[in-house]
């Protein structure tokens, strides 16, 4: 194992090494702009962060854990877990995280005698959850075990799915809730393992409130049997259509609370177990593109000091328009239009075949540029209403299963009326790419928990993190933020923002490519 010693004055540990302190001089600058005139005021502001570095025994509950995604996450922990080797048409594969960040990634921490660029993993930085040790269930619909999901599912090598086959098989989902209204109604016949059934055996949405209870209750059994120090639930099952934001029904937390209680159509499940996850004290993140996070659970969150995240996995084509895009306009390059084309034949494009299940998935796919295009007022002007024209299409095709298949174009603007353009075919393994994502925001999540902050100096105790987790901008589409910040959905700076706080808890310089070492 890999580990680092930071030699400075702004590093400490407590003397049985089970809390750092660090100090962090945040620099930034204020800019008031009138007219063409635009006045720059730098401020600085120190910080003192308190780092727990004792890893918590951990569990983790997916909500849609016999999806395409439960069962490949289920299967990846127990084949590393295992050391599982299998064949598939290429020859032997090991079990390994490629696509995780936290575990298949590298951070430069700085540079050796000779000016040489130093890498270490993105893990050794700072203790985190090892997902081999993650405790595993949750709830889903469907009530197969993962033995028979994994095959239905049709992601995994069959020599993997022999050889984890009798492993899977332990695992078998919670009941769980179903409002037909929120998902497609191609999704009924799956929905064999609910538990808001009435005595007449008709779907019951009358007292959203004991659907709550019910949850509380899973998360409490869960943390008990397997004596858990901390429970993280996430969200990875069926897209919902968008929840309609009404005044006096989920506009605050109270009254989102009344409107559970009297059982009211606009309170989707992921919200039921957004709320359960925050009244339990445990974080939620949704990984689904769906509103979620509507303003009462938001406000929820804020008062009870539990922390959520999301919305909606980016992986595949997203990720690399987020990319893609941030080039072209940092190049003084004018993308003029953006086609985003995909077919896929997994559940999840089953479900995003209904029209109103799709707009959720529009909505954070077309948000991925926003504050890209807002960066550069020369390529675009507000006042003239310049933007991109940006269209997306997801079709079902069942043939291609988990495979999805993106294709992209970029018509851009040159100079004196040139244009460039640039085609992209991209072949996802989706649930290959997302489950990776899983991994990451788990253990970015439960490590962001045990951080803690305060202004140097001050001698007030220290708080936690906001409960809108920023930092997990990176794995998100559409990622919340805080109420009057902007959101930041370019790549690099995501990345570059995460990377750069965890050496800062460290005591690590952050990182610029001034060089001065080679040109001074």
């Amino acid at each position: 194992m890999v580990s680092i010693k930071v030699t400075n004055d702004k590093v400490k540990y407590n003397s049985d090494n089970t809390v750092l302190t660090s100090s962090y001089t945040y620099q930034n600058s204020i800019v008031e702009q009138k007219g063409d005139i635009y006045n720059v005021k730098p401020f600085t502001r120190e910080y003192e962060f308190n780092v727990d570095l004792k890893v918590p025994k951990t569990g983790l509950l997916l909500v849609g854990l016999g999806g395409n995604n439960g069962t490949t996450f289920v299967s990846a922990i127990e084949a590393n877990k295992q050391k599982i080797i299998f064949n598939n048409k290429e020859g032997e594969v090991k079990s390994n995280y490629f696509g995780s960040v936290t575990q298949a990634s590298t951070v430069k921490i700085g540079i050796d005698e000779s000016g040489k660029d130093v890498y270490v993993p993105f893990n050794s930085i700072l203790p985190f959850v090892n997902p081999n040790d993650l405790i595993v269930s949750g709830w889903d619909i469907n009530g197969a075990n993962l033995k028979d999901a994994a095959k239905r599912a049709q992601v995994l090598e069959y020599d993997l799915q022999s050889k984890l086959g009798s492993t899977l098989s332990q695992y078998s989902p919670l009941k769980s809730i179903y409002y037909p209204d929120f998902i497609a109604a191609n999704q009924e016949d799956r929905a064999d393992n609910i538990f808001n059934i009435d005595s007449n055996g008709k779907i019951d949405q009358s007292n959203k409130w004991d659907h709550v209870e019910t949850i509380r209750s899973d998360i409490k059994k869960f943390q008990s049997d397997n004596k858990l120090d901390k429970v993280i639930v996430l969200w990875t099952a069926n897209t919902e259509r968008y929840s309609q934001i009404i005044d006096g029904v989920n506009d605050t937390s109270d009254n989102l609370i009344s409107s559970i209680k009297s059982g009211h159509k606009e309170v989707s499940p992921s919200t039921i177990f957004a709320v359960a996850s925050i009244l339990e004290n445990v974080a939620f993140i949704n990984g689904s593109p769906q509103n979620t996070f509507v303003p009462g659970v938001v406000e929820l969150a804020e008062k009870e000091g539990s922390f959520i995240g999301g919305d909606d996995f980016k992986s595949g084509q997203t990720k690399l328009k987020s990319v893609l895009a941030q080039y072209l306009v940092d190049a003084g390059i004018k993308p003029l239009s953006i086609a985003s084309y995909n077919h896929l034949g997994n559940n999840d494009g089953f479900n995003l075949s209904s029209n109103e299940q799709f707009k959720s998935k529009e909505i954070s796919k077309g948000s991925v540029i926003d504050d890209i295009i807002e960066s550069n007022s020369i390529l675009y002007n507000k006042e003239l209403g310049d933007k991109v024209d940006h269209t997306i299409v997801i079709k079902y095709l069942k043939a291609v299963g988990d495979s999805k298949i993106a294709m992209d174009e970029y018509y851009s603007e040159l100079m004196l009326g040139g244009h460039n353009r640039i085609s992209i075919s991209n072949v996802c393994e989706d649930s290959l790419l997302a489950t990776p994502l899983i991994i990451d925001l788990v253990i970015a999540t439960e490590f962001l928990t045990r951080v803690s902050y305060k202004p140097l100096g001050s001698n007030d105790s220290a708080k936690s993190l906001y409960p809108i987790l920023g930092y997990l901008s990176y794995w998100l589409k559409a990622p919340l933020t805080r109420k009057g910040f902007q959101t930041i959905n370019g790549l690099t700076k995501q990345k570059q923002g995460l990377e750069n706080f965890l050496k800062a808890l460290v005591g690590i310089p952050i990182s610029d490519e001034l060089r001065f070492e080679e040109r001074l």
